[in-house]
Order: structure tokens, then C-alpha cells, then sequence
């Protein structure tokens, strides 16, 4: 039996590592919600304001990045979270968050640029700003991804 076998087996990690997945696997549902209904959002919207063939700006990204960010990433974490028990550490809770916050400012903040692309407005600066924003936010989850991953690692062997 590894060390990994032994956490999840026990009485503590077992309702700690349940609640992991579960917030795991309804942010994937939540991700891949938002990301498709952002696909229907772009394509309804780019054909209302007269581009038939849709239109290719920052609001034709947002649902690959939501997709790809939101529910690809969290379901190979689900799966992490499986084999390494990844929420036995601390860090485990903070890159959720962190993550999941990153990935909403970004996101919205590239469907609010797309969307004033679209209408022809000039985005303001403070749009790049807050984007950016997000991308560290993203950044600094994956190093506590990274943190968490490697003691898991070293939990299991």
C-alpha cells in the first residue's frame, strides 16, 4: 500500500479529499457552462451587429479560454487530486481560488474588450490593466499548483 493509499484511506483526508472533488468537478460543470454559453453569446452577437461569419476579435477567445482555462485545467486537477490527494496541503484551497479567480477576471475582462471590439469602441487601458490582473492571478495559482503537486509527490513515494 503506497503512502498516497494510506491518506486517502484515512478517516480525516477521505471526507476532506470528497469535498475536493466535488468543488473540483462543479467548477468543470460551472466552466464549461460559462464557456459554451460565451460561444453562443459570441456567434448571437457578432450576427446581430452585422458580422454574418462571425467576427474574429478578443470575443471569439473567450470560450476556447474558458473552456481550455476553466474546465480542461480543473478536470486534470480532478484527476491530480485523485491519484496525489492534493488537498491534504494548504495550498491545495488557496490555488482553487486564486485559480478560479484568475481565470473570471481574465475572462470577463476579454468579453468586455471583445464585446466594446465589436461595437467599435475604444477600450480603455484600465481593460488590459485588470486582464492582466487575472493572467497573474492564473500565474500564481499554478506555482501553488506546482508547490502542492510536488508534496504530493513526495507523499506517495
Amino acid at each position: 500500500m503506497t503512502a498516497s493509499a494510506d491518506i486517502a484511506s484515512s478517516p480525516s483526508a477521505a471526507p476532506a479529499q470528497r469535498r475536493a472533488l466535488t468543488q473540483l468537478f462543479i467548477s468543470t460543470v460551472v466552466w464549461i457552462t460559462l464557456g459554451l454559453a460565451a460561444g453562443l453569446f459570441y456567434r448571437e452577437f457578432t450576427k446581430a451587429q452585422g458580422f454574418p461569419n462571425g467576427f474574429s476579435g478578443q470575443l471569439a477567445l473567450v470560450h476556447t479560454h474558458l473552456l481550455t482555462l476553466g474546465a480542461i485545467v480543473t478536470l486534470i486537477v480532478l484527476a491530480l487530486e485523485k491519484a496525489f490527494s492534493l488537498s491534504s496541503s494548504r495550498l491545495f484551497r488557496w490555488f482553487f481560488w486564486i485559480y478560479n479567480a484568475g481565470v473570471l477576471v481574465t475572462g470577463s475582462m476579454m468579453m468586455w474588450h471583445g464585446i466594446l471590439d465589436v461595437l467599435k469602441i475604444e477600450a480603455s487601458k484600465a481593460i488590459s490593466g485588470i486582464a492582466g490582473a487575472g493572467h497573474i492571478l492564473i500565474g500564481a495559482a499554478f506555482v501553488l499548483l506546482l508547490i502542492t503537486l510536488w508534496k504530493g509527490i513526495r507523499r506517495a513515494s
